[in-house]
């Protein structure tokens, strides 16, 4: 089942992040699908956030991967625009780790995701507006959805 939501504003994406942040568990992988410029980084911002992460939020387009481990939990984020299902680059090792892992791009490795996680599509529709699609993967990704949206 796919769950929509409309964001109007920066503060809109900010807010949604931080109620699916509330639901939050170890182990938890969100990825995140769309346009350049759609909101996939604001949407990181607003969960870092709500985690208590005080660092300034950037697309780890260049490096990959981002570590944030000053928070409640570690935050993982990855921009992989630049890479391919054939890229080797240990993605799958942050997927049993204790903290959050949170994708840009990730149907460009979609066949190395794991089966369980949150895929979130985000559409824009104006300059301002977007609409977040939420499609769950498992019981406790369906469980978060149904809490929070």
């Amino acid at each position: 089942m796919n769950y929509k939501i409309q964001s109007k504003c920066i503060e809109d994406t900010l807010n949604i992040a931080e109620n699916i942040e509330s639901e939050k568990f170890p182990g938890m992988v969100i990825c995140l699908n769309g346009d350049l410029g759609c909101g996939k980084t604001i949407f990181v911002k607003g969960f870092a956030k709500a985690l208590g992460i005080e660092d300034n939020i950037t697309s780890p387009t260049f490096t990959i991967i981002k570590e944030y481990l000053n928070g409640e939990m570690p935050l993982y984020h990855m921009d992989v625009y630049r890479l391919d299902d054939n890229s080797d680059f240990g993605l799958e090792d942050y997927f049993n780790k204790e903290g959050v892992s949170i994708i840009e791009w990730a149907d460009l490795v979609e066949n190395r995701l794991p089966e369980e996680r949150l895929d979130i599509n985000i559409k824009v529709i104006d300059e301002n507006t977007r609409v977040f699609i939420f499609n769950p993967h498992g019981e406790k990704y369906e469980e978060l959805c149904n809490a929070v949206l």
